[in-house]
């Protein structure tokens, strides 16, 4: 339990100024005030203030009571790319109670109701996304200081990461300020694509991290000229942004990996309660789908049939497949390892709070009912046409925001997963739909003007 004098000292030592009392909106981005840190005591038992109907999906209208920003001790971490600010995340209350608009008090309660039947969920996330740069026009480009990221497969490529070697060392510094162990990184697939991994932790510090990793990238990105976007798909001919995650669930009281059977007869290294929480995620993965890719824009990344193949550099990396097998990224769970699965589907776009909520409720559905996922799937399914896809008993991911929303509002255990959240969450997401229907886009008039 980190205590207030314990803070202190660190302000002290950090040479602290100013605190960034920080939350999310119900689109995970994040949301701040500024608050000198002669005021520590404030933020801690009455919190930081906010009208909630300024911010979008926080349930609230303009007549309602302040929404209070209560820090939390644990997440402060200084601001690494400035001098003397610290950021700590908070949680929402109104009137004194927990207010469970506030994705990470909805999270926190779902993290309790597992931790009641002895369950730690543990994720780690691929925090992909790109650097771009945007002309007088509106239009965006890959941001390419030397002109040298051109490359139609650039994943790894060494001219292609010397060619932002300062972002990255900056960014991954600045991780390591902050006390994460971060272990690598990478030019992805993608021109102007990149990747640091961090290592893994409890599900709540992992969204945190998350939603912090997001801030230091806007911030680094903007000392080279350019802007870091964690949007799905930038690009139509390049491959899209994910937020893959890795997971587990360990035991609350020894620790051990409950994922983890040496002796799994499917060869896998998996325990029936991993197959288990396997089949609930493939049981609800069309509702869950709509909170792990929940813009329009994320279904331009989950294609199936040709789409597969819509990327300069062969293929998008990103199944579409309601499916599971071995160490095999064309599935949308990879066995990574013994005891360590992996959801390649998920999106860069996500809120992590919601969507860790919606998945382990949805994993812990599956182990509850004891749902057995069936037989791993083997070798390359991007090989494989539609009609033997389906002949495999495979179904698909929904292929539109539309279809998405509409499997959630009928899946009670997914819903369940956001609390309250959820018909705010359904409501807001089918009008960002019809606000997309209906816009006449460039493609449109390009075919259609002098078609008839």
């Amino acid at each position: 339990m980190v205590t207030r004098e314990q803070i202190r000292k660190r302000i002290e030592e950090d040479k602290v100024e100013y605190l960034l009392v920080q939350f999310v909106d119900i689109n995970g981005s994040p949301k701040v005030k500024m608050v000198p840190v002669s005021h520590l005591d404030d933020v801690v038992d009455e919190g930081a203030g906010f009208a909630g109907a300024a911010v979008s999906g926080l349930g609230q209208g303009p007549h309602s009571h302040d929404m209070m920003a209560r820090i939390d001790l644990s997440t402060y971490s200084v601001a690494p790319w400035t001098d003397g600010v610290a950021r700590v995340a908070s949680d929402l209350y109104v009137d004194g109670e927990p207010y469970m608009y506030c994705a990470r008090q909805n999270f926190k309660r779902v993290l309790s109701i597992a931790e009641k039947k002895g369950y730690i969920f543990n994720v780690g996330i691929e925090p992909e996304h790109f650097l771009v740069t945007k002309d007088e026009k509106g239009s965006i480009n890959v941001y390419d200081p030397h002109n040298v990221d051109t490359l139609d497969k650039p994943c790894y490529d060494f001219k292609g990461i010397a060619n932002v070697m300062g972002y990255l060392r900056d960014l991954m510094e600045g991780m390591t300020r902050v006390g994460w162990d971060a272990y690598q990184s990478d030019h992805e697939d993608a021109n102007g694509q990149y990747e640091v991994n961090f290592v893994y932790s409890e599900a709540l510090n992992t969204a945190d991290r998350y939603t912090f990793f997001k801030m230091m990238t806007s911030q680094y990105a903007r000392r080279y000229g350019a802007i870091a976007t964690h949007m799905a798909k930038p690009f139509t001919d390049r491959t899209g942004s994910g937020g893959h995650i890795h997971f587990h669930i360990s035991d609350s009281n020894s620790g051990d990996n409950l994922f983890l059977d040496e002796k799994d007869a499917r060869g896998l290294g998996l325990s029936k309660f991993a197959y288990h929480f396997i089949g609930g995620i493939l049981d609800h993965a069309p509702a869950l789908c709509a909170i792990t890719s929940p813009t329009v824009n994320c279904y331009k990344r989950l294609q199936v049939g040709e789409g597969l193949m819509g990327a300069r550099s062969g293929f998008t990396w990103t199944p579409a497949f309601i499916s599971y097998g071995d160490n095999n990224r064309t599935q949308m769970i990879r066995t990574a390892g013994p005891g360590h699965l992996e959801d390649r589907t998920v999106s860069a776009a996500c809120n992590p709070y919601l969507a860790f909520a919606a998945y382990l409720t949805a994993g812990l559905d599956g182990v509850s009912r004891e749902i057995d996922p069936g037989e791993p799937n083997i070798g390359n399914l991007y090989d494989l046409g539609m009609d033997e896809i389906r002949n495999r008993g495979i179904k698909t991911l929904p292929q539109s925001l539309a279809e998405a929303v509409s499997e959630l509002r009928n899946d009670e255990v997914v819903r369940g997963g956001l609390g309250v959240i959820g018909e705010e969450f359904i409501n807001i997401k089918e009008a960002e739909w019809r606000d997309y229907h209906g816009e006449v886009s460039r493609w449109e008039i390009d075919r259609y003007l002098t078609m008839f």
